[in-house]
């Protein structure tokens, strides 16, 4: 891992100075990270921290604002944020040894149960409650309670602290070539279909694509269609990825990718997904909130002006958007326990976030984030009210409760079979068919090897 330090070491310099004259008046509120009470020494100097997260917005901010953290509290911190799926496979690697590598990590969604429940994380709730190392204004009730549940254990304790309640929302950055083709922003599965027919190639803009995180992208379209990852999660988890609707959607979908993307369509991560809507190379995408509020960046995006954001289209048995929450949280063998907490706290605090909101992050968890006016503000963008878009789908997946399938331990197993089956078929070495079936025999071996009920 290598260090992340500001190009402008002048910028540096003024923040550690500022610091020394007044710790507190970098983030107030946070006494608890403040110099120490005898001979001015900071708290946690000559202490280092290794922190790890994927690469997205919140954690790009948080590497940008390192020298404030550093100045005030005396810590180094080690900051390596590469793609999601490299992150996980690190990360689930290091959690299951319970090794000292990483002092902080994020708490990826879809590993929350398996790593809470395992005993790889560190309970958080007396930090939290002690006053010397956590001010009460620091306020844990302020984040979202659906975002806190699934960073709780069965234990009943608290082991992340979200810094995203993201929602997968559907992007046209092109919409003014939809309507020259006299249409609207596609409702339906059909609707988006019939679209994309009209729209592939105009201008030289592909049609379709999105994050190759398919067990995340493309699962709405599943439940759309009828199908589901398990029988009935999280109480019997046998896999359905063979079933007609399943098959269905999975030819749907990869049908998507295949004649409307882009050249490379499936090795498309979100930040990659995020520069082809800025830039209008690819007209229609399936996105996070975290990421499309990047497109209201006018210095940065060149769709600004013509981009339309809409839900999630629905299919046959409905509209069932994808919800996900990420933290932080702290392995269990970590060193620095009270450091990484304080790199959590001051992280996430009010003024942290805020100051993320206003810099055009998209997917807080904080509600007094979400409340605020210049949040509301930012999330408007071409006259598209991104944060209705998402509360509106936060309440739609907390009524049907379609999400449960993703925060189960062996989820991610099957997800990885997602990923492989949508690739299979997309790249034409498998008919839908094929590839769901053997889906659905892998994800079993898989289940059976991790030791699930089936």
């Amino acid at each position: 891992m290598t260090h992340i330090s500001t190009p402008d070491s002048q910028r540096r310099g003024l923040l550690k100075a500022g610091a020394a004259l007044s710790a507190t008046a970098l983030l107030p509120g946070l006494p608890g990270l403040a110099m120490a009470q005898s001979g001015g020494t900071k708290k946690y100097a000559g202490i280092t921290l290794n922190v790890s997260t994927f690469s997205a917005h919140y954690p790009k901010l948080l590497q940008q604002w390192l020298p404030e953290f550093e100045a005030l509290t005396g810590a180094k911190v080690n900051y390596d944020a590469p793609s999601f799926p490299v992150y996980n496979q690190r990360a689930d690697l290091e959690l299951s040894t319970k090794g000292s590598a990483y002092d902080v990590v994020n708490v990826t969604y879809i590993y929350t149960s398996r790593w809470i429940n395992s005993g790889w994380l560190t309970p958080l709730d007396d930090y939290i409650k002690n006053p010397n190392l956590t001010p009460a204004d620091w306020d844990l009730n302020d984040f979202l309670p659906g975002a806190r549940a699934p960073e709780t254990g069965r234990d009943g304790k608290l082991y992340g602290i979200p810094w995203t309640a993201e929602v997968l929302l559907s992007a046209s950055s092109r919409f003014d070539l939809v309507q020259k083709a006299g249409l609207a922003f596609p409702d339906t599965t059909d609707d988006l279909v019939k679209v994309l027919r009209a729209v592939n190639k105009k201008e030289r803009v592909a049609g379709f694509v999105s994050d190759n995180h398919y067990g995340w992208t493309f699962v709405p379209y599943l439940h759309a269609f009828g199908g589901d990852v398990f029988r009935k999660a999280p109480d019997d988890l046998f896999p359905t990825l063979d079933t007609p609707e399943a098959i269905a959607a999975g030819e749907y979908y990869a049908n998507l990718l295949k004649e409307f993307g882009p050249d490379g369509a499936i090795t498309y991560q979100p930040d990659q997904v995020t520069q082809a809507l800025k830039s209008g190379r690819t007209n229609f995408a399936d996105a996070g909130q975290l990421y499309l509020a990047q497109l209201g960046d006018r210095a940065t995006t060149k769709t600004i002006d013509t981009v339309k954001f809409g839900l999630l289209p629905k299919g046959p048995a409905g509209r069932f958007p994808g919800t996900a929450v990420h933290a932080l949280g702290i392995p269990t063998g970590s060193k620095n326990k009270e450091a990484a907490w304080a790199f959590i706290q001051w992280a996430l605090s009010k003024q942290t976030t805020r100051k993320a909101v206003a810099a055009g992050y998209g997917s807080p968890a904080r509600r007094s984030d979400i409340d605020s006016a210049e949040f509301r503000q930012n999330q408007v963008i071409n006259g598209n009210d991104l944060a209705k878009l998402s509360l509106d789908s936060i309440e739609m997946a907390a009524k049907s409760g379609h999400m449960k399938y993703r925060t189960v331990s062996v989820y991610p197993q099957v997800d990885q079979q997602l990923n492989k089956a949508i690739e299979l078929i997309a790249s034409g070495q498998l008919s839908a068919r094929q590839a769901f079936q053997q889906a659905q025999a892998n994800s079993i071996a898989e289940l059976q090897r991790a030791g699930a009920k089936l």
